[in-house]
């Protein structure tokens, strides 16, 4: 994850005019691909028309050097087709752009690459059921803008939400107030839901969250006929069941992709370095160059910081600033070797 980098396109179709053969090192007799599911050392390929294979990666292609697993759900790549040996990936596209995670096996020493090649996130939270987390809302923030990517805030569940009156008082209204679009959504009452297909449409978009928070119930309620898999909300604990075992790229209407993610119950940052951070809160960005040390500012103990008078003066929401500091601290130690 670089910031400043290039934004790309959406996911295409594989062999589409718009997408083409981005594959490379592939061999003549080859047909292009885009992954839509990697799990257990099998991958599900679309190819031009809209048929699906599954395939198996040469062995070689294992031993490349890529952040995370080889090949990923979104990936384009180089299919060779055989009925009677299997079919084969025997090239990977390079990634316009990758949504990693410290993959918590390694204690996030490693990065754990969920999807390629989007063009958005959509972040999915519940007005209860569970409750929203700010700290949690902010690492998906933060992990849209060190990508260059938009990100809109689905705030689901909204049939839940106490008071709808006083919506502009909850805790989804700091992140409207800074300019990031919160769509407001029930499957219970179909609010919001036109609005919500209408941001997916024509794009590539990975939709992720939190367990439980119904990703899938609003697939399934703008794409009847998904059949996604529906957990429930365990009471007990207050947290969603893990449904979406691994990420799946889904073909929907109108050439449009959605990537849905496993459920996520913390996101550890990767790839972002501590000295970059304060640019991906966005409503710090004006004040950053106005510190006494610039762009050595940390924002958190410095005199004559302007971020932190921006705190003091109400420009900033102080929970968006403790969740800087917080993250901060976590990158900084990681980056340490802590």
């Amino acid at each position: 994850m670089l910031l400043g980098a290039q934004r790309n396109g959406p996911v295409t179709p594989a062999g589409s005019a718009s997408g083409g053969d981005r594959t490379h090192g592939a061999g003549a007799g080859t047909v292009p691909g885009l992954v839509l599911l990697a799990r257990g050392g099998v991958y599900r390929v679309e190819l031009a028309g809209g048929e699906t294979v599954e395939a198996s990666l040469r062995g070689r292609l294992k031993l490349e050097r890529r952040t995370g697993d080889a090949v990923v759900a979104g990936d384009r790549v180089s299919l060779r087709l055989s009925e009677a040996d299997g079919h084969t990936i025997e090239a990977v596209g390079p990634r316009g752009s990758e949504i990693a995670r410290a993959d918590p096996r390694t204690r996030g020493r490693r990065a754990k690459v969920i999807v390629a090649n989007v063009d958005q996130i959509v972040a999915v939270f519940a007005h209860a059921r569970p409750a929203p987390n700010p700290r949690l809302i902010d690492r998906f923030l933060v992990l849209a803008e060190a990508n260059n990517l938009p990100a809109i805030l689905v705030a689901n569940k909204s049939d839940l939400a106490e008071d709808d009156a006083d919506a502009d008082a909850d805790v989804f209204s700091p992140y409207a107030a800074v300019g990031y679009p919160v769509l407001r959504t029930s499957v219970e009452v179909g609010t919001g839901l036109e609005e919500l297909r209408a941001r997916l449409r024509d794009r590539s978009s990975v939709l992720t969250g939190p367990s439980g928070v119904g990703k899938s119930s609003l697939l399934n309620a703008l794409w009847p006929g998904l059949d996604l898999s529906v957990g429930a909300v365990s009471e007990a604990v207050n947290k969603g069941r893990h449904t979406t075992v691994a990420a799946r790229l889904i073909p929907l209407q109108g050439e449009a992709y959605v990537a849905d993610t496993p459920g996520l119950r913390e996101l550890g940052l990767w790839g972002i370095d501590p000295a970059d951070l304060d640019l991906c809160f966005r409503e710090f960005r004006r004040f950053v160059d106005d510190c006494r040390f610039a762009r050595s500012c940390s924002h958190t103990h410095e005199p004559d910081c302007a971020v932190r008078a921006a705190v003091e003066k109400g420009s900033i929401d102080p929970a968006r600033h403790a969740s800087y500091a917080a993250l901060l601290e976590e990158l900084t130690e990681r980056a340490a070797g802590v």
